[in-house]
């Protein structure tokens, strides 16, 4: 059992159920998934950087990532429908949690003059997305191996209704919110 699970339904559950007045703990918000998303821009002209940005995802998941493609032409940037444009993982259960843990513990506070996250990245509907600007602050990256260092976007998406709901439970979960 993995201690972030078991730290939600232990601490993050009643505080939740206290904070916002639940009648019953299957109201409380959960983590429902994380989608970490890298964009390859320059792996429309050279299908390498595609490769390197699958490989430096499945590399930090553990898990087989897929290559997203355009959904549109844009003249403006070269683009054609159906281009590969970038990598994406979604990680749900056990695989989620592991990664949230790996991220709070390791990789932030590898993050250079690190003060926390932003606050403001909320959709509005419970949803968080953190950008980070380059993959090395993963352990699991060796910098001799990159081809090309690129940022991801981290996407919670939670079973919350609102932006206040949200923040308490990843505050909960321990993600170091800016003050």
């Amino acid at each position: 059992m993995n201690s972030l699970k078991e730290l939600y339904n232990k601490e993050i559950i009643p505080s939740l159920i206290k904070e916002f007045s639940y009648s019953s703990k299957m109201e409380a918000p959960k983590l429902e998934k994380i989608v970490i998303n890298i964009g390859a821009g320059d792996g429309t002209h050279d299908s390498k950087f595609i490769e390197a940005a699958v490989k430096d995802l499945e590399t930090i998941t553990g898990q087989k990532a897929v290559i997203t493609k355009a959904r549109k032409s844009i003249a403006g940037f070269k683009l054609r429908e159906g281009q590969n444009i970038g990598a994406k993982v979604t990680l749900r259960g056990q695989n989620m949690y592991v990664f949230l843990e790996k991220l709070i513990k390791v990789s932030l506070p590898r993050v250079r003059d690190f003060r926390g996250i932003n606050s403001n990245s909320f959709d509005g509907f419970g949803n968080y997305t953190l950008g980070i600007k380059e993959q090395l602050i993963f352990p699991e990256i060796e910098f001799d191996n990159v081809l090309k260092i690129r940022g991801m976007d981290i996407v919670f998406v939670t079973t919350a209704k609102t932006n206040e709901e949200a923040f308490a439970l990843l505050k909960g979960f321990g993600l170091p919110f800016r003050k």
